[in-house]
């Protein structure tokens, strides 16, 4: 029997078992009951419903309910094989007119994904995932980045290191021993809200055993698995023309959607509209940056390289070296933001500097108000970390080690932080300058945030904060 992303299958709730036949017929949505306060927090949040998609052997154990949690919902749905003629999705599907001049995910689900089931989570300008040790907030980003490098084009294997701890807790395989995982999101951008569905087979090999891409209510790009002895998905894209759909085989290693566009001709308006939605989701996945500072190694000198920050920053001395002198009004706004958060009694930060050394390498130092310099091997770990993230917020993906959408204008990306622990190591006053410092750069539209912190009330009542409540 073929694999697809089926209507029922190992999802909770439902009498039907994990290795139902992928051919049911869709069912629609339960209808979403996210509180009118955390639809209020992520204004700028989808709301498309179209059916989700539901692999065939993702094995969710049927009997437990998902956590209950701030912005989740329940969510059932599924997507059939490619059909002749691309199916349109429920009526309300069809969303307002965009509200983002630039492409950016405004909804992560992880319909069945390590701890999480059924839960949709809306994503503001600001977003703070938080809970206590075990809630899922980890889980929610370490989704959130595996779709962000499927979107860049990077390999299952290269993203999911250890697919099988991504499989729901308690999943039962099928009579093939098959089980695996399902994730999403929604990018919002100048071509409306556009939803992307994948489902992963874990085990026994690791595949993508079904996608689906849509906007508008439409159906842009539907794959299945039909043959198992091949690595190699059936896709089935929109064409709009004389035929209905083109179809061919993709990979079973790689996201369809970022091949589209190296796929599709754009001769026809529906080509056109299978070229937008796929280019809109990829500008808005590669423009993601997963940042976790290492204050252990950012004090250390470094040779001059290319001065693009790294995930870990253990290269910011390189990186301050350039921008010093490349972005002056940014360098400023970045030793306005360190003097705001500085705790220590050596007086305010007038400046961060790189100085070279003997060997070719530089070392970043800060100056004080009191004629002082301080080197960065020298501050403490809350004060290092709020250093790197403030340097993030304040710069681009010219700055960042990203894989930016190269034909897109720097101009028009807006650049995503994931920060797992944004309020690790910081006092008070750091994490409050922190988060300002995030609204304030998001009012611009050029950089969000998502972050996770092991308590939020401090957040809750800051306006342009989303805060997403996991609970206990």
């Amino acid at each position: 029997m073929p694999s697809s992303l089926s209507s029922s299958a190992s999802l909770p709730h439902t009498a039907v078992p994990p290795h139902a036949a992928p051919d049911v017929a869709p069912t629609g949505d339960t209808p979403p009951t996210v509180p009118p306060q955390a639809q209020a927090q992520a204004h700028a949040a989808a709301q498309t419903r179209a059916p989700a998609p539901a692999p065939a052997h993702c094995g969710a154990e049927q009997q437990e309910a998902p956590r209950s949690g701030g912005v989740r919902t329940a969510t059932v749905g599924g997507l059939a094989p490619p059909r002749d003629r691309p199916k349109a999705e429920p009526d309300d599907t069809v969303s307002a007119p965009a509200r983002y001049p630039r492409s950016c995910v405004t909804e992560l689900r992880l319909s069945a994904f390590a701890g999480h089931r059924r839960a949709r989570f809306l994503l503001g300008a600001v977003t703070l995932f938080t809970g206590a040790s075990g809630s899922g907030k980890s889980t929610a980003l370490r989704a959130y980045e595996a779709l962000a490098r499927l979107g860049g084009g990077a390999r299952l294997a290269e993203v999911f290191a250890d697919p099988v701890a991504c499989v729901p807790q308690g999943a039962r395989p099928d009579a093939q021993r098959r089980r695996g995982f399902r994730i999403g999101c929604t990018a919002d951008g100048p071509a409306g809200p556009v939803r992307l569905d994948v489902a992963v087979q874990a085990e026994p090999e690791l595949r993508i055993v079904g996608e689906r891409l849509s906007a508008g209510g439409v159906v842009l790009l539907e794959t299945a698995l039909r043959d198992p002895g091949r690595r190699t998905v059936q896709a089935a894209w929109h064409t709009g023309g004389s035929a209905p759909v083109t179809r061919a085989p993709l990979p079973d290693d790689r996201l369809g959607t970022a091949l589209l566009p190296l796929r599709v001709a754009g001769k026809t308006d529906g080509q056109r509209q299978v070229l937008a939605a796929a280019e809109q989701m990829v500008v808005a996945l590669r423009s993601v940056f997963a940042c976790d500072p290492q204050p252990d190694w950012m004090g250390v000198p470094v040779p001059t390289g290319t001065g693009r920050l790294l995930t870990g920053c253990d290269n910011l001395a390189d990186v301050v070296w350039r921008t010093r002198e490349e972005c002056g009004r940014r360098h400023a706004a970045l030793v306005a933001a360190l003097s705001a958060g500085s705790t220590g009694p050596a007086g305010p930060v007038v400046d961060l500097r790189a100085e070279p050394l003997g060997d070719g390498t530089v070392r970043a130092v800060l100056d004080r108000a009191d004629g002082g310099g301080t080197e960065l091997a020298r501050l403490g770990y809350g004060e290092l970390r709020y250093l790197a993230l403030a340097l993030v917020l304040l710069t681009g993906p010219g700055v960042l080690d990203v894989d930016p959408a190269g034909e897109v204008p720097a101009a028009m990306q807006t650049l995503t932080l994931l920060a797992d622990g944004l309020d690790r190591g910081l006092d008070v006053r750091q994490r409050g300058e922190l988060l300002r410092l995030a609204v304030r750069m998001a009012e611009r539209g050029h950089i969000r945030c998502v972050g996770a912190v092991s308590d939020g009330s401090w957040a809750a009542r800051t306006d342009g904060v989303t805060v997403v409540d996991l609970g206990p």
